[in-house]
């Protein structure tokens, strides 16, 4: 495995399906602040895997919005979009260790499965973990329903992929400070993840893990709700003979309510700040950096 750099390199990675809000604002400002105090560099990637929901419109305006607030990133921008190769050979590297399986079931089959089991475990998101009906399949079945048109996701073999590792899986954690913590991976907890499917053909899982490596990334910042995929990545990095990069996972920026802000809930733009005659110093100031 090649040595880390020896110059930090940290990025930031909003997705273009709509407006930047003050929370992405946060982890840009930290991401660009730690990597101008320790004379590293401040990358920038759009996170565009989910072409259904990528809009160019909106991947211009995380540039303006970006730069009105002062942050300046190296060239060129990474779009996830024109990586899909990279995805599709890691995906392949876990394949020729048998870390994956093809499974055809659809979210509605899944329900079924687990139908009048409420204490059916679920995953850190909350979602059901997978009850592995695919992976009961012969050969045989497969090939017959992949001959007929059946489409199969790819999933990770958790048993295996644990089995190849051997390590105890963990991650240095800075948190918002300046000590490191020694964090206990446990991606068991996510159980069979779907890694690509056909809408998808790479999950934020496995192209982030594969982003961060080619990018040379070796500070991730991102908030909290991340904290437990990180047990997830962990688990890949290590199948691909990734390094390890630190870890900061900031707090979240919340809305009067103590909800987070989030695209879904319509949380008011940096754009629409912007219109209304803030001014980016004034966003800079609420947000804690000076």
């Amino acid at each position: 495995m090649a040595a880390p750099p020896t110059q930090p390199v940290f990025r930031f990675a909003p997705s273009p399906n709509g407006h930047l809000h003050l929370g992405h604002a946060y982890s840009a400002l930290k991401n660009f602040e730690l990597a101008r105090r320790s004379n590293g560099r401040f990358l920038l990637r759009i996170e565009d895997v989910d072409l259904t929901r990528a809009r160019p419109a909106y991947e211009t305006a995380i540039y303006e919005d970006l730069a009105w607030v002062g942050l300046q990133w190296d060239m060129p921008v990474w779009r996830q979009s024109e990586h899909f190769g990279d995805y599709e050979l890691a995906l392949d590297a876990l394949r020729a260790q048998g870390c994956l399986y093809p499974c055809f079931c659809s979210r509605g089959d899944i329900a079924r499965a687990i139908a009048g089991r409420p204490d059916w475990p679920r995953d850190p998101d909350g979602e059901p973990l997978y009850p592995r009906t695919c992976k009961q399949l012969s050969p045989a079945e497969v090939r017959q329903r992949l001959a007929a048109g059946r489409y199969a996701s790819r999933r990770l073999d958790m048993d295996v992929a644990l089995g190849l590792c051997g390590v105890r899986l963990g991650w240095e954690e800075y948190g918002e400070g300046n000590e490191a913590r020694e964090v206990r991976a446990e991606p068991s907890s996510w159980g069979d993840a779907v890694l690509a499917r056909k809408d998808v053909p790479a999950s934020y899982t496995i192209a982030v893990v594969v982003d961060d490596a080619r990018q040379g990334v070796t500070d991730v910042v991102r908030g909290r709700d991340l904290f437990a995929a990180t047990s997830l990545h962990r688990l890949l990095q290590t199948l691909l003979g990734y390094p390890a990069p630190r870890y900061r996972h900031h707090a979240l920026v919340r809305d009067e309510a103590g909800e987070k802000l989030s695209k879904s809930t319509a949380a008011e733009g940096l754009r629409a700040l912007r219109e209304a005659g803030v001014k980016p110093d004034e966003i800079r100031w609420r947000l804690g950096f000076r």
